[in-house]
């Protein structure tokens, strides 16, 4: 089923990521722990895409696993790094056979291990969007980063390229991990001035491990509030507490969101379906199947 038609049928969607393996030689366990998340029943799923492409044939084959044994819509996400028009073309095929319809548009970053210049064919995702648009039959998402993109040089450049993006064939967004729902909540203002009508998708992280503090920090430049820094610092050291307060942040934040009106939420789930069931459950009151 296309995205758009699932945001249309439901009044509030519960949306999950999850991550193909790095290596072949995890692919089973790795592809048990998407399937674990995916026993949630969420109303679709999100599957990420290697560095490069490098986990593309991984990225199809857990989608569609999801969707054949678990009647779970699926999002397969594609990059432009290292990719060119044939690349793409096949991928949109392999993806077409599969039954997959909806795709996350990225313009992805070069990994280290990759030479020469990685973006060949498609500089941007809306070069992306427009091919993906060109070739038909796919429902096509976008990223958007409510804290501004790191190589935009600033927020207005930020809304204006992602107004571009929409312009291209975006239908959905979905929004990098923020931690503060009042940055999301500037950023949808902007994004709604400027013209984007397409439904903004908040990306939630739910923070249940020392070790991610850094990384996101790292990785996405996002801010942490100090509320969730006081969290980290004081359970840093004892994982079923952090687990627990962190689930708990996620769920608060999570019930703001759809106070304020925001029908639709995506979890980030690091493949762990304890964190995803914990944080479903603390919502099974506001969010009723």
């Amino acid at each position: 089923m296309k995205l758009s038609k699932v945001l249309k049928e439901k009044s509030i969607t519960l949306s999950f990521e999850v991550f193909p393996p790095k290596a072949d030689s995890a692919f089973e366990s790795v592809k048990q722990a998407a399937y674990d998340v995916a026993e949630l029943k969420p109303d679709y799923m999100s599957v990420t895409y290697g560095a490069g492409g490098s986990t593309s044939d991984n990225t199809l084959a857990i989608a569609e696993g999801i969707q054949k044994e678990y009647g779970v819509t699926t999002i397969a996400h594609l990059t432009c790094v290292g990719a060119t028009k044939e690349s793409i073309r096949n991928s949109l095929l392999n993806m077409k056979n599969a039954g997959v319809e909806n795709i996350l548009a990225l313009r992805g970053d070069k990994p280290k291990w990759m030479d020469g210049e990685p973006f060949t064919d498609y500089h941007y995702a809306s070069d992306l969007v427009e091919e993906i648009k060109k070739f038909g039959g796919f429902c096509i998402g976008g990223a958007c980063y409510p804290e501004g993109h790191p190589d935009a040089s600033g927020k207005s450049q930020d809304i204006e390229n992602l107004k571009k993006k929409v312009d291209a064939g975006c239908e959905f967004l979905t929004t990098q991990m923020f931690f503060d729902n009042n940055i999301f909540y500037d950023f949808l203002n902007r994004a709604e001035s400027a013209g984007i009508k397409v439904p903004v998708i908040p990306g939630i992280m739910p923070i249940t491990r020392a070790s991610q503090v850094d990384n996101v920090i790292r990785l996405s430049g996002c801010r942490l509030p100090e509320s969730l820094k006081n969290i980290t610092d004081r359970f840093a050291d004892d994982k079923d507490a952090l687990l627990q307060a962190g689930v708990i942040y996620a769920s608060q934040q999570i019930i703001d969101l759809i106070a304020n009106g925001i029908t639709n939420i995506h979890i980030y789930s690091m493949n762990n379906a304890e964190v995803v069931r914990r944080i479903r459950d603390n919502l099974s009151g506001i969010i009723k199947e």
